[in-house]
């Protein structure tokens, strides 16, 4: 069912080009700090092998190995160039940061040139003779876009070379495109120009669908849809982004202090902090202080209250008790979105298996928040990293999108 009013749909697609213009007519050269603020000052650059792309990197490339974060432009704008204080701050701070669109470049992009500025930069890690030849570290790459490149941002983010997904005033148009929510399976963040954005009820909405277990911030600063990306170095978006980007590429657990607990760094300030499933050191906090009443790990099971449910030292496969329920979502002429809700029995699990028999013909084409052994007849999906652990009675879920006709799946849960 749509939350989403049309008028507000349509607002948001007519007004975020008109922002994104506005952003390029205030990014001067005398507003500009030349280089960023970070240890590396950086420019950017172009390249014949990635055509109609920015590449934003230190002027230097230093010792250590520079994260990769691709950006799709306000407006969906092919001016690669039109976040330009904001993009370059990123990169002084020793990331390599590819936007879509050419400098001061016109027309529009696509979410397909956040893939490829991906696909390039992993090309040149490993081409030797590239200036970026065992500089880059391809196992940590984030993506990001503002408002429509934000749209961009969403729509490739099921990637999994993606390490995390960063959505800046934005949020999806309508409702029917939820299963782009339901498949991330990577921390998300949210930085919104607060409610007077007009993206703000979007992001709102969004916020409220994403995946259960799912680690995710919202920040809100309310400066409107337009942001601070205009602004010497970026402004306070540069700097949060930076922030995040250490933390989630880098393992900077001092930046990532700013996102994480009721003390954060950006708590009590200006921004309005939301949180969800996030810890410090990146793993999934444990759905429960400590995993269920007494479990007593201890081979002599003593006098332990509860005589009979008694959780002997290794339960036998399938025993540990989780289940399995399966529902069709959507269903049209050529394929279907499904989703499985898994449930712990009456003790704790720490990760769980499920068994799901397709209907003949239909073929699974993406999945969300598991991992699938297959993807026709009797196909296998393990939990991810951060949905496995289950307290008595928990629920997680995972989805998936697929071809032909999804009534008539069925499904088994084995926990361990």
């Amino acid at each position: 069912m749509r939350k989403r009013s049309i008028i507000s749909a349509v607002l948001a697609a007519a007004i975020a080009p008109v922002c994104a213009g506005i952003v390029v007519l205030t990014t001067t050269p005398s507003a500009a700090a030349v280089g960023g603020s970070g240890p590396y000052p950086a420019d950017y650059e172009t390249s014949t092998s990635l055509t109609n792309h920015t590449i934003y990197r230190p002027g230097t490339l230093p010792s250590e190995k520079l994260p990769i974060y691709v950006w799709g432009n306000g407006g969906c704008s092919a001016n690669g160039t039109s976040q330009l204080n904001f993009l370059r701050e990123i990169a002084s701070h020793g990331f390599l940061v590819i936007a879509s669109g050419s400098p001061n470049g016109s027309g529009s992009t696509t979410s397909q040139q956040l893939t490829q500025s991906i696909d390039w930069a992993v090309a040149e890690n490993g081409r030797q003779g590239s200036k970026y030849y065992g500089k880059l570290d391809t196992s940590k790459i984030a993506v990001g876009g503002f408002s429509c490149g934000g749209l961009e941002a969403y729509a490739v983010s099921n990637d999994s070379r993606i390490t995390t997904t960063t959505i800046f005033s934005s949020g999806l148009l309508n409702d029917s495109d939820d299963y782009q929510l339901r498949r991330l399976t990577k921390p998300i963040a949210y930085f919104i120009g607060g409610s007077s954005d007009i993206a703000y009820p979007n992001a709102i909405d969004d916020w409220g669908k994403l995946p259960s277990g799912l680690p995710a911030f919202m920040g809100n600063l309310n400066v409107g849809h337009g942001g601070t990306y205009g602004q010497t170095n970026g402004g306070e978006f540069g700097r949060v982004a930076v922030l995040y980007l250490k933390w989630r590429l880098k393992g900077d657990r001092t930046a990532g202090t700013n996102f994480v607990g009721p003390t954060c760094g950006l708590c009590n300030t200006q921004w309005q902090v939301q949180q969800k499933n996030l810890t410090l050191d990146g793993g999934t906090p444990s759905p429960s202080p400590s995993p269920s009443p007494s479990p007593s790990p201890s081979p002599s099971p003593s006098p332990s209250p509860s005589p009979s449910p008694s959780p002997s030292p290794s339960p036998s496969p399938g025993t540990r008790g989780c289940s399995a329920s399966y529902a069709v979502q959507d269903q049209w002429g050529g394929g279907f979105v499904a989703a499985v809700n898994v449930t712990a029995g009456g003790s704790a699990i720490n990760g769980w298996t499920v068994t799901l028999t397709l209907p003949s013909g239909a073929v699974i084409t993406s999945l969300w928040n598991g991992v699938n052994s297959g993807t026709s007849g009797t196909v296998t999906v393990a939990n991810q990293s951060y949905n496995g652990k289950l307290s008595a009675g928990q629920s997680t879920n995972f989805g998936f999108q697929g071809n032909g006709t999804g009534a008539g799946a069925t499904v088994s849960c084995t926990a361990v």
